[in-house]
């Protein structure tokens, strides 16, 4: 099996994903001296290696990831009880993309 760290890269491979999470990711990897193509290609290269996932998908890591994102929820939202902007109701349905 060749490295996917070392061999010719001619595909393209298309992702979708929030601005926000993309610059965090950006920003952990940039520590690491990765770019965020290097992080993936390392991940793809480690899924490789171990035949699957390159680290245990368990119920327990769900929690975690669950609590983490309750904890973005709670930062978020009291970050909206300090917002003093008041809305229309028709412009704050047409900002959350509701449907009229």
């Amino acid at each position: 099996m060749k490295s996917i760290l070392s061999s010719p890269k001619t595909d393209m491979f298309r992702l979708r994903i929030s601005p926000e999470v993309r610059k965090e990711l950006e920003a952990v990897y940039a520590r690491n001296g990765l770019t965020l193509t290097d992080a993936i290609n390392v991940f793809f290269q480690q899924s490789l290696n171990a035949g699957g996932f390159p680290f245990p998908v368990t119920e327990e890591n769900a929690e975690i990831v669950k609590a983490k994102a309750m904890a973005r929820l709670v930062r978020e939202l009291k970050a909206g009880d300090e917002c003093t902007e008041l809305y229309e109701e028709k412009d704050a349905l047409r900002l959350l993309g509701v449907d009229q």
